[in-house]
């Protein structure tokens, strides 16, 4: 299974030509940059008063009540998510594409 999600996040970045290791790597990086810029999203889409009750929650590394607290502040979150890391994987292949030329 772990393989197959690799696999295809490697065909989503396309950067399944890459050795195994260097995909991983990649993969790994990349996931970093994605959590941050989905945290950033959703972070902008909260009320200025929220924002730090977010930031206890997140820090706290409970993911339901984040979860509960998202679901009743920022309704449309996995949205929000899902556009952020769309964004990025367009940025990772854009600069993948460049590096190229």
């Amino acid at each position: 299974m772990q393989d197959e999600l690799t696999a295809a996040i490697a065909e989503d970045l396309g950067i399944n030509g890459l050795p195994p290791k260097e995909q991983q790597e990649l993969i790994t990086q990349f996931g970093e940059v994605a959590l941050k810029a989905a945290t950033l999203a959703v972070f902008e889409k909260l009320v200025p008063e929220k924002r730090d009750e977010f930031a206890k929650l997140a820090g706290a590394g409970d993911a339901n009540a984040l979860k509960v607290f998202l679901d009743h502040e920022v309704p449309a979150h996995e949205t929000v998510v899902k556009a952020a890391v769309a964004d990025e994987i367009k940025r990772f292949k854009d600069f993948q594409s460049r590096d190229a030329v």
